[in-house]
C-alpha cells in the first residue's frame, strides 16, 4: 500500500485541485442557487459517486487509454461540456416554473433520483477529474509495495472523500443564500436564469478548451 508520506502528499494535492473552482463547483452551486441546499447536497453525492467510478475505470486500466488518446480524452471533454449546455438551456427555458415550484415545492421540482443521476453524469464526465486521476494519481502510487490498481481506488474514495467535504460546504453556502432571495418570486427568477447562464459558459468553455480532432 502507499506510504504514509505519500498519502500525506496526496491528500494535500486533492484539496489544491478540489478547492480551485472546476466544473464540479460550478455546477454543485448552480443547482444550490436554484434548487437549494438538499439538492445541492444530493447533487455532491452525485458528482462524487460519478468521480469514484472514474477513478475505478482508471484504477483498473482506463488510464493509460486516456493519457495516450487524444481523440478519447477530447470525446469526454465534449460529452460533459454539452451535457451541461442542455442542462443550462433547459433550466433557463423552464426558469419560472421552476422559481414557482422552489417556493411550492411542486411536482416538476427535480427528484432526489433524478438530481443524484445528473451529478453522477457531470462527476464522470468532469474532464479535471480525468486529468488528475489518469496524470497524477500514478505519481503517488508505491510500486514496490504491488497491488497497483488497489493502490489508485484507494486514492480515489480518499479523493470522492474530500470533494463531498468541499463541495457540500460550497452547495450549503450557496442554498443558504437562495433562501435569503426566495422571499421576491422575480429573484428565484432571476436565479434560475443565473444558474442555467453558468452551466452553458460553463459547458461552453469545456467544449473551447478542448481539442478539435
Amino acid at each position: 500500500m502507499p506510504t504514509t508520506r505519500r498519502l500525506i502528499e496526496f491528500v494535500i494535492a486533492s484539496f489544491v485541485i478540489i478547492l480551485v473552482p472546476g466544473p464540479s463547483v460550478l455546477f454543485t452551486v448552480a443547482r444550490a442557487v436554484a434548487w437549494g441546499r438538499t439538492v445541492a447536497v444530493v447533487t455532491v453525492l452525485g458528482n462524487a459517486l460519478g468521480m469514484l467510478t472514474l477513478a475505478t475505470l482508471i484504477a483498473f486500466g482506463f488510464g493509460p487509454l486516456l493519457q495516450h488518446s487524444v481523440l478519447l480524452y477530447d470525446g469526454v471533454q465534449w460529452a460533459g461540456g454539452a451535457y451541461l449546455i442542455w442542462l443550462g438551456v433547459d433550466a433557463i427555458r423552464h426558469r419560472e416554473v421552476h422559481a414557482a415550484d422552489m417556493l411550492d415545492q411542486g411536482p416538476t421540482a427535480p427528484g432526489l433520483r433524478q438530481t443524484l443521476r445528473e451529478g453522477f453524469v457531470v462527476g464522470i464526465l468532469n474532464p479535471k477529474a480525468v486529468v488528475f486521476f489518469a496524470a497524477v494519481f500514478p505519481q503517488f502510487v508505491n510500486r514496490s509495495a504491488g497491488h497497483v490498481s488497489l493502490q489508485l481506488l484507494l486514492f480515489g474514495v480518499i479523493f470522492a472523500a474530500i470533494a463531498i467535504l468541499s463541495d457540500g460546504t460550497w452547495g450549503v453556502v450557496a442554498g443558504t443564500i437562495r433562501e435569503w432571495l426566495a422571499a421576491d418570486p422575480m429573484r428565484l427568477v432571476r436565479m434560475r436564469t443565473t444558474g442555467g447562464g453558468v452551466m452553458m459558459l460553463l459547458g461552453i468553455a469545456i467544449i473551447v478548451t478542448a481539442k478539435l480532432p
